[in-house]
């Protein structure tokens, strides 16, 4: 039955990993829902939002009677506009490290994650809420009804729910985090030519990142292409997948792939104004592919996973694997492909590649349509299931 609510599947992590650092840290891009969700689940907890000019004010002035009136079970969101508090929390919890604590929160990760390396190493656990996943929109019954209609439509919870279109959500969404989370990184004579930047980037989505033809298409250079790419990957709009190259006797590429975290702002910034446009674009089994990666992506961090064993794969004479998993000693290939209909052919790269594999290798197909089945050892996956339970 569909709810007016999608639960979020982070808190079962967030409760586990409270049970052993003081602080825990909440990122995420604007609008993922971390606000509702932390004070739904730490609904004890004092909630105080670092965006007040009060509440800067007084920890400002005096942070050490600040912090003994808000001493434990506090939420501090948008912690990244008082940096100072940091060295704060480290003092405060080096004197008592009483499990989850505080609760800190920010919507980009810049001064956050900068500030949490230097202060506090140690004593916080680091948490990501991004753009909901296929499983959370499954378990609410909100699932879209094509793999185009997904992919057009987004994932963030308020316009889901609210069942926004994407053509009035995504340009106040840009608008927001670039007067926001943009603003005091790039200079405000280049703010046209990041927004141009980030529409570059959109066409590169799914493809190994080159930052020449990058920075020739935007006229900037590599550096400011590196720069720019950092800024975006740091406020979760956009995400690099690196190479698998162990485990195999052959030369190997060694670029990292590009890929956006929510579809729907994709598509916005492709300037794609209809989900059948998309399909019928020559860009579908990019989108497609981006779709099933990001899903991989936002998966894992919700419960907890390690995204560090997540890899593309491509060798000398170009072959392609979308996505590799390595666990324990062993890899599982996956190939992405929009088509709705299953042919056997489409396992003959991830074959090819197994047969090179120095590791015991398993073989998965994710594909646009709706059956779960096995054939000749591959596991075939339609797109809103392609994650792994386990």
């Amino acid at each position: 039955m569909r709810t007016s609510h999608v639960a979020r599947d982070l808190p079962a992590h967030l409760r586990e990993i409270g049970k052993f650092f003081p602080i825990i840290s909440l990122t995420g891009p604007r609008q993922a829902g971390k606000t509702t969700l932390l004070r739904e689940h730490f609904s004890d907890y004092q909630y105080i939002n670092l965006e007040d000019p009060l509440y800067r004010d007084q920890l400002t002035v005096d942070p050490r009677a600040f912090l003994e009136r808000h001493s434990h079970g506090v939420i501090f969101d948008e912690a990244q506009n008082s940096p100072d508090l940091f060295s704060y929390l480290q003092l405060a919890v080096d004197e008592d490290r009483q499990p989850a604590r505080f609760v800190v929160s920010g919507s980009q990760n810049f001064l956050l994650n900068k500030r949490i390396t230097q202060s506090l190493a140690g004593r916080v656990a680091i948490t990501r809420l991004l753009p909901l996943d296929l499983s959370e929109m499954n378990a609410a019954d909100r699932r879209p009804a094509s793999p185009a209609e997904a992919i057009f439509s987004g994932f963030y919870p308020d316009a889901v729910v609210k069942a926004a279109p994407p053509a009035y959500f995504y340009p106040s969404y840009i608008g927001s985090y670039l007067e926001r989370d943009v603003e005091g990184f790039v200079a405000a004579r280049n703010m046209v030519t990041f927004r141009l930047f980030m529409k570059v980037c959109a066409g590169f989505a799914g493809q190994t990142v080159n930052y020449g033809n990058i920075a020739k298409t935007v006229g900037i250079s590599a550096a400011t292409v590196k720069e720019w790419l950092s800024i975006l990957e740091m406020s979760y709009i956009l995400f690099q997948v690196p190479p698998y190259f162990t485990n195999f006797k052959k030369r190997l590429a060694k670029t990292p792939k590009l890929y956006f975290y929510d579809t729907g702002l994709l598509c916005y910034l492709l300037e794609l104004e209809t989900a059948e446009e998309l399909q019928s674009s020559a860009s579908y089994g990019a989108l497609f592919e981006n779709l099933i990666v990001a899903d991989h992506f936002k998966s894992y961090f919700h419960r907890g996973w390690d995204t560090n064993r997540l890899y593309h794969y491509r060798d000398g004479q170009q072959t392609e694997v979308d996505l590799v998993r390595s666990r324990a000693n062993r890899i599982t290939l996956t190939e992405i492909k929009s088509t709705t209909t299953y042919r056997s052919k489409l396992t003959k790269t991830i074959r090819q590649v197994a047969a090179a594999s120095e590791v015991p290798t398993e073989l998965e197909l994710v594909y646009g349509g709706e059956e779960n089945f096995t054939s000749d050892g591959v596991r075939v996956l339609p797109w809103f299931a392609s994650v792994p339970s386990v």
